[in-house]
């Protein structure tokens, strides 16, 4: 059984924008630490491929900051094992040593930098934050610090000189009280959480936390939609990593409704062309577009 709520739609810190004409806004909550946060990509992915021509995406950053900013040796085991538990659990891996190397006793810079990101467009934030995740996780470095943060910048294609003077701008700030006026005002208290709103204002929303196998959500989109919704096919999967350039075996595997093996079999014979290269992990494997190889074609 999920844990859901119904949840009245009662301030105006949240309308439903329904970009597009889009039936559905889902509220995101998110902690870019959180290992959950990063073992429910999959999951998002598959809706946005299948179903993103229902809804919209709106991320709101939230987290412990008043728990993560206390620096406490036990906090930083606790962290470690929780990652190396989540880790194994989903396939989405990340490595937990991180927190006994290269801790992050003050996070509050990464969240900034979110919504830095976001002041250049709803999809460079959404760009960031993804790449944001992957050197937190997969490379075990200290996003805190803005050598790294600035690093992630010019990966994503982003503006650096405008993103570094919005790190340190009014507007960055004040958009991160506003996720958590939203947070509060929601009352999120655990993270993941997903809420999911119609284009009726007067409707009430479903809120939904933690994670959950990923016919769950199709089930609350329906009931939402109040209709079953058409289900768009996945595309090839070498358009699928030209797209999304870094994803995982277990990415793969749940999108292609495949097992790993075989996914990592097709993989190999992409490899063999040298469209993909593979990035061995903790937990489970990722693979990337093969950038000199695909830049030559």
């Amino acid at each position: 059984m999920t844990k859901r709520e119904v949840f009245a739609r009662n301030s105006s810190s949240y309308p439903c924008h329904c970009h597009d004409k889009k039936s559905l806004e889902i509220y995101m909550f998110i902690d870019p630490l959180c290992p959950e946060c990063w073992a429910l990509e999959p999951v998002l992915k598959k809706l946005h491929i299948e179903y993103g021509q229902y809804f919209t995406f709106k991320y709101v950053v939230s987290g412990r900051l008043a728990n993560l900013n206390l620096g406490r040796k036990h906090n930083f085991e606790k962290s470690q094992e929780l990652w190396e538990k989540t880790g194994s659990r989903f396939g989405m891996s990340c490595d937990g040593s991180l927190w006994l190397e290269n801790p992050i006793s003050a996070p509050y810079l990464t969240f900034i930098a979110i919504k830095a990101a976001e002041l250049q467009g709803r999809k460079a934030g959404i760009r960031f934050l993804r790449k944001l995740q992957e050197m937190l996780f997969l490379e075990k470095q200290n996003v805190a610090t803005l050598d790294v943060l600035i690093t992630c910048a010019d990966l994503t294609g982003l503006d650096v000189e405008e993103f570094v003077c919005d790190i340190h701008s009014d507007s960055a700030a004040k958009a991160f009280q506003c996720d958590l006026k939203i947070t509060s005002e929601m009352d999120v208290t655990e993270i993941p959480t997903l809420v999911f709103f119609n284009e009726n204002i007067e409707e009430e929303g479903i809120k939904i936390t933690g994670i959950y196998p990923y016919e769950i959500y199709v089930q609350i989109m329906e009931e939402m939609l109040e209709e079953k919704p058409v289900r768009s096919e996945p595309p090839p999967l070498e358009i699928f990593l030209r797209h999304y350039h870094f994803v995982s075996s277990m990415e793969i595997a749940l999108i292609y409704n495949m097992n790993v093996q075989d996914v990592e079999r097709e993989l190999k014979k992409l490899q063999l062309k040298q469209i993909v290269e593979k990035v061995p992990a903790k937990h489970g494997a990722f693979w990337k577009l093969n950038t000199r190889k695909n830049l030559a074609r």
